[in-house]
């Protein structure tokens, strides 16, 4: 008798200084760590991915650290949308709307120290002393966060989510449930690979907020973005 085990797909996804997307591997494990992580981007740099300018990350264990061990000029970012479900998490239904506007203070922030202090007074408020957990959650990922705040709000957009995984994601999901199991990984990559390569194709044009991510990320990359454009 077979044995049926449950594993993770991983989906790496990046966006070329042009602001083209495109995928660069897809990993499917049964446990994931640090190792693992490690193994993924060195992968990626042996593969051709020469440089790594910004990660948007939705605070994996080990994965930060992976990825500076092989970019080490990498700037990490939590993904905001991320860190918000799962401050959600440990609030009660009837009290999400009224804390996920409270939050808001938070990441909407003009800069990181104003952001530190909206999130100490969240802290100190009835909603922060109610669901502690929560403040908790954001300091330590704040490390994570900051790099948000460098951006003007058209450019926090773009860095404010991984929606673009999660639609790759979603399509993902359809096409497991339709099939329902897999005798090998190699089969169930198959199915994968040929879902991906047709969303892959359906890619046409970079975020209308683009044309001002490039002229920001030109003065803080410097010629790391520059030379990117150029290649």
């Amino acid at each position: 008798e077979g044995i049926v085990r449950n594993k993770a797909v991983h989906i790496a996804l990046g966006v070329r200084a042009d602001g083209a997307k495109e995928i660069l591997g897809l990993w499917l494990e049964q446990n994931e760590g640090a190792k693992f992580w490690l193994r993924v981007m060195n992968e990626l740099r042996n593969r051709g991915v020469e440089d790594l300018l910004l990660a948007v990350i939705d605070g994996l264990k080990g994965f930060p650290d992976a990825i500076r061990a092989v970019f080490p000029e990498a700037v990490v970012q939590t993904c905001i949308v991320h860190l918000l479900r799962h401050s959600l998490d440990f609030v009660s239904y009837k009290d999400r709307k009224a804390v996920a506007a409270a939050l808001k203070d938070i990441y909407r922030a003009v800069d990181a120290a104003a952001g530190e202090a909206a999130l100490t007074a969240f802290e100190d408020s009835a909603w922060g002393c109610r669901y502690p957990a929560i403040a908790q959650s954001w300091r330590w990922a704040w490390s994570e966060v900051v790099p948000f705040y460098a951006f003007p709000a058209e450019v926090r957009r773009i860095l404010y989510t991984t929606n673009a995984i999660e639609a790759l994601n979603a399509k993902l999901r359809r096409a497991v449930r339709a099939r329902g199991h897999f005798p090998t990984d190699e089969a169930a990559l198959k199915l994968l690979f040929l879902v991906l390569n047709r969303a892959e194709k359906e890619w046409k044009m970079a975020p209308r907020e683009w044309a001002m991510a490039k002229a920001q990320f030109a003065v803080i990359f410097g010629e790391r973005f520059t030379k990117a454009m150029a290649a």
